[in-house]
């Protein structure tokens, strides 16, 4: 019987490999063996009675709302024409340097990720903007693939990441089941708001830690990563001063405003959500790049992303359920307390595992199906939720990266030139993926990185 949750696990990872739908995989396996355990005897179907309940509970959780109101805000800013600008400009301000259209990269990429959120979207739009640029003016490709695929994924960390609203609705159930099997029937939350705080300091220093790279590369390898020609930056410094302020306060301003109202408990993450929609809208009549036809095309890809993650959800509930039904969970808290270490090998154990996870599974099925069964066993071994959640999230992020099954490097292949080979993109982000290691490793040592923020903002 205990084999049983871990059979169906691995029926699970096989079948995705044939390319079926995640979220039907998830609900199909669960349903075929909860099936065969009520024909065998070894399954109660009580577990499936309680679905309509859970499914009712996630219709009805606000923090979710925020799902579609920031997807719709990344969608919305993509088609803005916002990336063409703040790239464009970053490049004549830092042409001069070796290395400076990197840095202008890493900023638009940050840029993007606290306005969009989307691993994706960003990945996609830098390609196309921004790696043409670079290999015209000489970058190396392996240097400007890997560097694109990194500051894309940065959207996993610096708020407003869709992955942090998700891992903080599932961290909230799993805190408060936490407490209460340690006896606590007044239990502590919490909130997206946290996470969003908590994931700023480890997120900028990624940003560093990339941009300390391509200075590195500037000095000891300029052949890499040369400057922009003159020729190409001939313009005054007012020309330039204005350029620059038209392009960088509107984001800024709309980041100001999601963020700012979140930082000082002016709203919650979803009443920010929906100023950042609102935002959007204003931006891109501002960038004169809204009508109906966009306002549409924008609609049918913020309904298209929401509906896959909610029907992922819908199936790692059914997949979660049959798994408790088993006693999946009670084996995974026998496997990680008895390991060697404590908690530091529980934690450890459970990074490795969700690192591997990445290749084959999104960060959403990871999200909903994986950190539901593991983290209530690692918060009652009085681990702060809020390092948990952005170490999960880093963990993710660097996944996203990993050849040969890195999501990153799929998007980036799908329009990258012909001309940059398979091989040349894989070469170009192992640099960052020891960067993220040594990232991880750092907050691991240091969790106050992630926790010093939250307990100054909201006294946590």
């Amino acid at each position: 019987m205990e084999w049983i949750p871990l059979i169906m696990f691995a029926v699970v990872c096989l079948v995705l490999l044939t390319g079926y739908p995640v979220a039907f995989v998830l609900g199909g396996t669960a349903l075929l063996f909860a099936f065969i355990g009520v024909l065998t005897g070894t399954f109660d179907n009580s577990f499936l009675i309680n679905l309509p309940s859970r499914l009712y509970g996630i219709m009805t959780t606000t923090t979710l709302i925020a799902v579609p109101l920031f997807v719709f805000m990344g969608c919305m800013l993509e088609r803005s024409k916002v990336a063409d600008q703040l790239l464009e400009t970053m490049a004549k301000l830092f042409g001069s340097l070796r290395g400076g259209l990197g840095l202008s990269v890493i900023i638009v990429g940050m840029l993007l990720a606290a306005s969009t959120g989307i691993v994706g979207a960003t990945v996609v739009t830098m390609g196309l903007l921004s790696l043409p640029t670079m290999l015209k003016r000489g970058y190396d490709p392996q240097v400007a693939s890997g560097l694109i695929c990194a500051s894309g994924t940065l959207g996993q960390i610096i708020p407003p990441s869709i992955v942090l609203i998700l891992l903080g609705d599932v961290l909230s159930t799993a805190y408060q089941q936490a407490q209460l099997d340690m006896g606590i029937f007044s239990p502590d939350t919490v909130s997206v708001g946290d996470l969003f705080i908590g994931a700023l300091i480890p997120g900028l220093i990624l940003v560093g830690m990339y941009a300390l790279y391509i200075i590195g590369l500037s000095i000891f390898k300029p052949a890499t990563v040369p400057a922009i020609p003159e020729s190409e930056r001939q313009q005054s410094f007012n020309q330039l001063l204005l350029q620059i302020l038209k392009a960088l306060l509107p984001p800024i301003a709309l980041i100001i405003a999601v963020l700012g109202s979140i930082l000082i408990g002016a709203a919650t993450p979803t009443e920010a959500a929906s100023v950042g929609a609102v935002g959007s809208i204003l931006l891109a009549i501002g960038q004169r790049q809204f009508n109906l036809a966009v306002l549409k095309d924008v609609m049918l890809s913020t309904t298209r992303i929401t509906s896959m993650v909610f029907i992922i959800f819908i199936g790692a509930s059914l997949f979660s359920l049959v798994f408790r039904g088993y006693g999946g969970d009670e084996s995974v808290r026998e496997i990680l307390t008895d390991l060697p270490g404590g908690t530091f090998g529980a934690i450890f154990i459970v990074m490795l595992v969700m690192f591997l996870l990445g290749f084959i599974l999104d960060f959403i099925e990871i999200t909903f199906v994986v950190v539901p069964i593991v983290a209530p066993i690692l918060l009652a071994m009085d681990i702060n939720p809020i390092w948990l959640g952005i170490m999960i999230a880093i963990n993710l992020q660097t996944s996203f990266l990993t050849p040969p099954f890195g999501f990153a490097l799929f998007y980036l292949r799908g329009v990258a030139p012909s001309s940059i080979s398979t091989q040349q993109i894989y070469k170009g982000v192992l640099p960052f993926i020891f960067i993220q290691l040594i990232g991880l490793s750092v907050l691991a040592y240091w969790p106050k990185l992630a926790t010093w923020l939250p307990e100054l903002v909201y006294n946590y």
